[in-house]
């Protein structure tokens, strides 16, 4: 009889030792697929809000420079700063390429906020001195412009004097 007991005090000591094996195992694993999920569908939900629209651009041949004007329409305010690190592509269909912010274009939050690109605000790009863009009116000229979340329009353009 004793050494049921004591046979039943062993099995159920391995049975919680093994359980709690079992749960330090595994904890972490549901700790980080839950955590990724989370990252996941937040930069999804920021990404759905995310919409703009280009809607105007110039480009003068001879001062080789342009002008585009792009429209926040989506639900969700974009940080100016993050602007800075979207990347632009502008050239001749087939013969573009990226420009950099601190060397090739500049914006301007046309709408008031220093901070944050609103819903419903316009900005503008500004590039100026670019050897990409055609240096005969009437050109074809293509833009470029991806968001750092994801989001990306483009369009082409003809080129004034």
């Amino acid at each position: 009889m004793s050494s049921e007991t004591i046979t039943t005090a062993i099995l159920l000591i391995g049975a919680v030792i093994a359980a709690g094996v079992l749960v330090n195992a595994i904890f972490p694993i549901i700790y980080t697929i839950s955590d990724t999920a989370g990252s996941t569908s937040h930069a999804v939900d920021q990404q759905a809000r995310t919409d703009i629209k280009i809607i105007n651009a110039y480009v003068s041949a001879s001062n080789k420079s342009a002008d585009i004007w792009i429209k926040n329409l989506g639900s969700t305010r974009i940080a100016v700063n993050e602007l800075s690190s979207s990347d632009i592509f502008i050239g001749k269909p087939g013969e573009f390429n990226r420009i950099s912010y601190s060397s090739g274009w500049t914006y301007d939050v046309l709408d008031g906020d220093s901070k944050y690109w609103l819903p419903g605000e316009t900005i503008l790009i500004d590039i100026d001195d670019c050897n990409l863009l055609p240096t005969v009116s009437g050109d074809v000229v293509y833009f470029q412009i991806v968001l750092p979340g994801g989001t990306v329009r483009s369009t082409e353009f003809t080129a004034g004097a």
